[in-house]
């Protein structure tokens, strides 16, 4: 055990194999992303039909999880074997087509699972060897799912949100990241600043300007960095959110009344605040003269 944790106190050591395993688990979120939400719509769908009384669907009986069925091609339904499931290489091997049909596979698996490699990568040479690493790799990943399902759904899924801000709350007590103090006023300030901006917006436009699932995924960052962190967290994501969706209504022609998820941003800037966000409030207050 003393042999391992000196290999792994080697940064260039630790990060490589952060890496590796961020690569191996960004396979795996492709696999969470798409599933997870149709998961979550046949067990709604069965939710109804049981209220009312109807008979369940073949299709709800048949097992759908995340491991199984076991990864198909989507055109030829021909099973992927282990060796083309291999994290970005087997995409390159095969020249990112189904080695049965010929088919093109979407560039997006291969990129989310070299995304999380390189996030993987950039925190285990912040944190270094220690519990706050696995941590932060644990909600890196998180994240990184959270956001996708939101790009492609609109929905931040509880099943992830709400285990994590309660992990958040029982690390305070272990003074990891924060205190319990500070993690208990963060989650609840978290949830109820979004809360109170929804509702205004609601009463002022008549219209919702996001979801609830954005509500409690800022209560997580409160929960895991404390009350400090919030106002930092809220103003890059505004900013980014602001300036990339008006980028897609000016240049790539969106219409302004599709909504445009928040998550993405939101986490994006919690992840940011996890890993700099005591270097970037000292930045701030440098620049505006406000430090001594």
């Amino acid at each position: 055990m003393q042999e391992l944790s000196v290999f792994l106190s080697d940064p260039l050591l630790l990060t490589i194999l952060c890496t590796i395993v961020g690569l191996m688990v960004g396979s795996f979120l492709n696999v969470v992303i798409y599933r997870l939400p149709i998961m979550m719509e046949r067990g709604w769908r069965c939710d109804c039909k049981e209220f009312l009384g109807l008979e369940p669907d073949n299709t709800d009986s048949e097992p759908f999880n995340l491991f199984l069925p076991l990864s198909r091609c989507p055109h030829c339904k021909t099973a992927i074997k282990p060796y083309q499931n291999i994290p970005v290489f087997s995409y390159l091997f095969l020249k990112g087509k189904c080695a049965q049909c010929g088919e093109p596979i979407s560039l997006r698996y291969p990129l989310i699972e070299a995304f999380t490699g390189l996030c993987s990568a950039i925190a285990a040479y912040h944190f270094g060897y220690g519990i706050e690493l696995v941590f932060a790799l644990l909600l890196t990943w998180a994240l990184i799912t959270l956001s996708f399902i939101d790009i492609d759904k609109q929905l931040l899924p509880d099943s992830i949100v709400l285990p994590l801000l309660w992990l958040g709350l029982l690390m305070s007590l272990f003074h990891i990241y924060t205190d319990p103090v500070n993690s208990i006023i963060g989650a609840v300030a978290g949830y109820m600043s979004l809360w109170m901006v929804y509702h205004l917006f609601k009463i002022v436009t008549g219209k919702e300007g996001m979801g609830y699932g954005d509500f409690k995924l800022l209560a997580l960052f409160g929960a895991w960095m404390g009350w400090q962190f919030l106002p930092m967290i809220i103003l890059l994501s505004s900013l980014v959110g602001a300036v990339i969706g008006v980028s897609m209504v000016v240049f790539g022609d969106r219409d302004h009344n599709v909504p445009i998820p928040f998550g993405p941003y939101l986490a994006a800037a919690g992840w940011l605040a996890l890993l700099w966000g005591n270097d970037i409030i000292n930045l701030y207050l440098a620049a505006a003269g406000l430090q001594p």
